[in-house]
């Protein structure tokens, strides 16, 4: 004789519950709603969200409270060290990452319908080289295409490809991770340089404390150029500390001291500073940087995106090499 089988036990009604609301909720979701969960997510506070989605902070938190009613689930622990993410959202977090990339993409495969170089392509570029170079190759770009309009981002920040915060970069550190397609352009070496005149005035510098010297301020301190300047000059009182470079550059232009910047500034009418013999190690040792050109790669053959791909590839790699 077989045993009868029993039925499983049910659920308590306070666990079934909030599953079936999630379900029903995810099913009515929207994209702003996961925008606006990977803001918070990835922002680590309600203000950081805001900024991101450009809202106010009121608007973030009764957004974010809507979406936790329509699903039924706690997302996030709201307290003065901001927006911590619950077990449940931790769960959820890679699922809207996925959600985001499909988008990426399916706005990628429509980009690529494009025919003709026409359309806003969105550039970053460290500010120094935006300045002294991007701007003034513009003109050509125009004159080539014509209907290209250019979003030029010279933020020290960087813009991520992946989620299609621009189109293409210029970088001084390649990246490691996400679908992009990255090109070295040029490797160049940075090197203590000023105006005409105070070179003239230094002539071989024997001592880095002999010369006036302009540095960076201390959000930049990370930079190589910034940190061979502390080793191998601790002893160096800069005149001038700013994080912005066009300034650096134009100061040390006007000859108030030396900048360490990389060798196609020279193009901008500063000079090298030669060494004496006992800064000879020293100089051995000045940072070497390379300047990457990066894409994404689903957008890569976009009319648009080609067009200033190819054109940046072009005059940028002709930017002299040390020697």
């Amino acid at each position: 004789m077989t045993a009868s089988r029993r039925p499983p036990p049910a659920l308590p009604a306070s666990t079934a519950r909030p599953v079936a609301s999630a379900a029903a909720g995810a099913g009515a979701l929207a994209w702003d709603q996961v925008r606006l969960f990977l803001a918070v997510a990835r922002g680590g506070t309600l203000a950081a969200a805001a900024t991101r989605l450009g809202l106010d902070v009121s608007t973030v938190s009764r957004r974010l409270d809507r979406l936790e009613d329509d699903l039924g689930i706690h997302l996030f622990d709201r307290g003065r060290d901001g927006a911590v993410a619950t077990a449940a959202a931790e769960q959820m977090l890679p699922h809207a990452e996925e959600m985001e990339l499909g988008l990426a993409r399916f706005a990628a495969a429509g980009a690529q319908v494009e025919t003709e170089v026409e359309g806003v392509v969105r550039l970053t570029v460290p500010p120094g080289v935006a300045d002294a170079f991007i701007a003034p190759l513009l003109p050509e770009l125009h004159a080539r295409h014509p209907r290209l309009l250019i979003e030029l981002d010279a933020s020290i920040s960087y813009a991520d490809l992946t989620r299609r915060e621009a189109d293409v970069a210029l970088r001084t550190t390649r990246p490691t991770s996400g679908d992009l397609i990255v090109t070295r352009l040029v490797e160049t070496r940075s090197m203590p340089m000023t105006s005409p005149a105070y070179a003239a005035e230094l002539g071989r510098l024997r001592r880095l404390a002999d010369a006036r010297w302009i540095d960076w301020g201390a959000d930049l301190a990370h930079l190589p150029s910034a940190r061979w300047l502390r080793k191998h000059g601790p002893d160096v009182v800069p005149v001038l500390r700013t994080s912005h470079f066009a300034s650096a550059l134009a100061a040390a232009r006007a000859g108030l001291g030396l900048v360490l910047a990389s060798e196609p500034y020279r193009l901008t009418g500063l000079v090298p500073v030669p060494p004496g013999r006992a800064l000879t190690a020293a100089w051995a040792e000045l940072p070497a940087e390379a300047l990457w050109l990066v894409g994404h790669r689903p957008l890569r053959h976009v009319p648009r995106v080609a067009a200033v791909w190819d054109f940046l590839l072009e005059r940028m790699s002709s930017v002299p090499e040390p020697g």
